[in-house]
Formats: structure tokens, C-alpha cells, sequence
């Protein structure tokens, strides 16, 4: 496999429910600008990113809404989005194929993880670029972890070692990942997929930093960390 070619994929079709506002989760404002913004702008941030393909709600009128031009023709909408993020990715891939080779690498980034940094990017793009299955960026479980029983007591204490958390980009060669996910049912993540197939995705280090907003609370989190990087407004 001798293609360099990176593409990102955002699947942006969903309504963000457990926020508990009108506002579907990827147009909530972090200054200035929606989250997705941030995101996309994330992963555009190596030049070796040909393009973002960003999955969207088929009935989506609010991306038009907001301006693109600073990034040219590096992001694409696709209005393809489906009931689930599986089904998102999945269209994405599909409707990508007129673009993209199936050797080519595709980076699937949440776009609730806005504050993605310019070196765990990298460090991805450096790392995964030579490997025969890909990878994922991900941070060494730090706390303690309890299983509980039905009421919601401490069953158990779980060790932590060698336990990651799972973060976003993923980063597997279009084909491989469009194989995999053909292949499973709805799924948390893309490597799930690609271990279903019986391989092994390396994990990456990353930051802390790079959180999934979820909840209200962390929109703050977010907003502090964009602030402290100087992040546009």
C-alpha cells in the first residue's frame, strides 16, 4: 500500500439529545464559532489533510447557514447522514468513494471533540502512515475503576492497566474501513469494526485536552481550553 493520500470524516447528523437543547449539538456556539467549526478547522490544521468530508442530516439547513470560504475546497458536506453514527460513517465512506481510493487513509473525528491538538494530529499522521492496519488516538485510563451492581453499589475494582480510553481521530485506510463497518451492527467506535475483522489498531497517545463534549457542563471545558490556544473568534 503505497498511498499518502489523508481525508477527514466528521459524521455531524446528530441532534445531540443529552445536551437537553433545541440546538443539535454540532451548531452550539464556542467563541464565536459552532463547534463543528472547530473540529473540521482541527483536523485542516496539517496540510496533509486533502479534505474534511462532513456527514450531515439529509434535511440539515443549518450548515449553509454558517461561513466555510476560509478552508477553500477542503471541506465537502455530504447530506447523507443516517439514524445512527455507524450509519453515518458508513454512508460517508459510500458517498466518498467517487474521491477517495480504497488505500487511502480517512481520519473519522467526533464533532464533539473541537479541541483536537495540531501535535496529537500529527503524531497520528506520523505514526499510523506506515502501519498495515491504523489506529486510534487514545490516553491511558488515570482513575480508579469501579464495577457496579444493579443498586448501584461497588461490585468490584477494576486494574487499569493497560485499559485506554478511546478518542477520536480514527484513522484507517478508506477500503479496510469500509469492509469493517459493512461487515457490524452498530458499533461505539470505528476500530470496534476493524477488531471484529481480527485485526489489532494501534493506539496513539493523546491529550486529555481532546474531550468529547457531552453534556452542558462541558461546553465550559471546551471553552476554556479553545480560549487558552487562542482559538479564532
Amino acid at each position: 500500500m503505497t498511498s499518502e493520500r489523508f481525508f477527514g470524516l466528521i459524521p455531524a447528523a446528530g441532534a445531540g439529545e443529552r445536551m437537553g437543547l433545541a440546538t443539535p449539538k454540532q451548531y452550539l456556539e464556542l467563541r464565536g464559532r459552532t463547534m463543528l467549526y472547530h473540529s473540521v478547522k482541527a483536523l485542516l490544521a496539517d496540510d496533509r489533510i486533502d479534505t474534511v468530508f462532513v456527514v450531515l442530516a439529509p434535511a440539515d439547513h443549518e450548515f449553509k447557514q454558517h461561513p466555510w470560504g476560509e478552508f477553500g475546497e477542503r471541506v465537502a458536506p455530504l447530506y447523507c447522514g443516517g439514524a445512527t453514527r455507524h450509519d453515518s460513517v458508513l454512508n460517508g465512506l459510500v458517498a466518498a468513494s467517487s474521491t477517495v481510493e480504497p488505500d487511502d487513509w480517512i481520519l473519522v473525528h467526533d464533532a464533539a471533540r473541537p479541541c483536537l491538538g495540531l501535535c496529537e494530529l500529527q503524531r497520528m499522521l506520523d505514526t499510523l502512515a506506515a502501519d498495515e492496519v491504523g489506529g486510534i488516538l487514545a490516553v491511558p485510563v488515570a482513575d480508579t475503576l469501579k464495577r457496579a451492581d444493579a443498586a448501584d453499589r461497588i461490585q468490584a475494582t477494576e486494574p487499569r492497566e493497560h485499559l485506554w480510553q478511546a478518542q477520536t481521530p480514527q484513522m484507517f485506510r478508506h477500503g479496510l474501513l469500509l469492509q469493517a463497518l459493512s461487515r457490524t451492527a452498530n458499533l461505539t467506535d470505528e476500530a470496534g469494526a476493524v477488531e471484529a475483522l481480527g485485526l489489532k489498531p494501534k493506539l496513539v497517545q493523546g491529550s486529555a485536552a481532546n474531550l468529547k463534549v457531552t453534556y452542558a457542563e462541558d461546553l465550559q471545558l471546551a471553552q476554556t481550553i479553545l480560549t487558552s490556544r487562542g482559538a479564532q473568534t
